[in-house]
């Protein structure tokens, strides 16, 4: 299977301006653009970067473009205006990416270029002669988003917006003239502004030069992974911890996830269909969704974090006892988990359990605690708690700390001090 065949049968390729075919029979100089418009990428910016990892494991020359110049006006998006961000914002965004990017793609050999370093010293009548004049208003109000911001009653759409496409293909055209960029590939919903630098080239240089999409990736309720949908699942630490990365891998539902798999890891097609496979005979042990957290989880951050994780994740909710948790996996428990403090001379006698339950909101009251406890939906260190007026003491305690379960995603930890 060549590399065409293999990207199709990935669903890596939703649109393209030519036969893949004849994309890829020849080594070629490949960009992706990401603008700075936040300081970190999500996972909807992974399917792409990773892409292009892909094609330069198949030996293509790999340039990044960070639009720390676009960033500056931001495409336009479907409803509204975007806030403009100022210099200094794009700076910290700017940087911060080229700082994950060079994290996720490890030994990988690319270029990084920025596009601010041109499009920050243009000027406007040159800039309106030699690219302007190739674009028309007529397709460019045809373009989708464009067209549903005119169309749209409450909605216009600013001249900064509308140029934002021009911007895009000298993108192209300046990459291609400075590195020889010849393949130009992005997310579905880039396609006619990755066409406008096709276009420009070709009406200015006369050269054939190329593009393609990946799909945009959707979560279960067929949102797209975006800030700007509001579920966007970060790729800065800080925004989304490794744990909670490694959980919404481990959570997804099973329609999806052998295209999750296609997608997010380095699989072969044929190791994919093996565990699908296994997973179909057995989709309570979720053997797909373990694979995909944990290999997408050390892409990101690391095998380290990543068996962090998994361990804090199997002690919270699987069958590794608690207190074998090590010290560093105990404070992720301790930061990603609700916890209830417990002063030891306050249980030297027993403290309601039904009370911590209130305490640390798996309960709505102690009548609901009772009724949770009498219907064996709680558990202590293991133990499932049948009755109501059941005390903690120090007893249940290990090394401080004692786990309550709640079904099988609940859980609450009470910490003795």
């Amino acid at each position: 299977m060549n590399l065409a065949e293999e990207l199709k049968a990935r669903g890596l390729i939703e649109h393209s301006s030519t036969d893949p075919e004849k994309i890829f029979s020849v080594p070629r100089t490949v960009y992706i653009g990401v603008d700075p418009t936040a300081d970190s990428l999500h996972v909807g910016h992974l399917v792409p970067v990773l892409l292009m990892k892909r094609l330069g494991d198949a030996g293509h020359t790999l340039v990044f473009l960070i639009g720390g110049g676009t960033g500056m006006i931001g495409d336009p998006k479907e409803k509204g205006e975007r806030v403009m961000l100022d210099e200094k914002t794009v700076a910290h965004n700017t940087r911060a990416l080229k700082s994950q990017l060079k994290k996720i793609l490890g030994n990988a050999s690319f270029k990084m270029v920025d596009n601010a370093d041109w499009l920050m010293s243009a000027k406007l009548i040159p800039f309106l002669r030699d690219v302007g004049k190739h674009f028309t208003v007529n397709d460019l109000i045809k373009r989708e988003v464009i067209k549903k911001r005119l169309n749209a009653p409450d909605e216009s759409i600013s001249f900064t917006e509308f140029s934002y496409a021009l911007l895009q293909g000298l993108d192209y055209l300046t990459l291609n003239e400075k590195y020889n960029v010849d393949l130009q590939i992005g997310g579905s919903d880039q396609w006619t502004n990755l066409l406008s630098g096709v276009d420009l080239i070709h009406k200015k240089l006369g050269k054939d030069v190329y593009a393609f999409t990946a799909p945009l990736v959707t979560d279960a309720t067929g949102k797209k992974f975006g800030k700007s949908e509001g579920n966007a699942i970060w790729l800065d630490p800080k925004k989304t911890s490794p744990f909670s990365f490694y959980q919404f891998w481990l959570n997804l539902p099973d329609a999806g996830i052998e295209h999750y798999l296609k997608v997010y890891t380095f699989l072969s097609l044929l190791e994919i269909g093996a565990l699908i496979e296994l997973h179909t005979r057995n989709p309570g042990e979720r053997q797909a969704q373990e694979t995909l957290a944990r290999l997408v989880t050390e892409t990101v951050h690391g095998p380290a974090a990543t068996a962090q994780a998994a361990a804090t994740t199997d002690a919270l909710f699987g069958d590794t006892p608690f207190n074998e948790l090590s010290r560093d996996a105990l404070q992720v428990a301790l930061a990603e988990a609700p916890s209830v403090i417990l002063a030891k001379k306050d249980i030297a006698d027993g403290s309601p359990l039904a009370e911590a339950l209130v305490a640390g909101g798996m309960a709505s009251s102690k009548s609901d605690a009772r009724r949770l406890i009498k219907g064996k939906g709680i558990s202590l260190s293991g133990q499932t708690i049948t009755n109501p007026d059941q005390k903690v003491y120090n007893g249940d305690f290990s090394n401080g700390y004692a786990l309550v379960r709640k079904g099988k995603q609940g859980v609450l930890i009470l910490v003795l001090k």
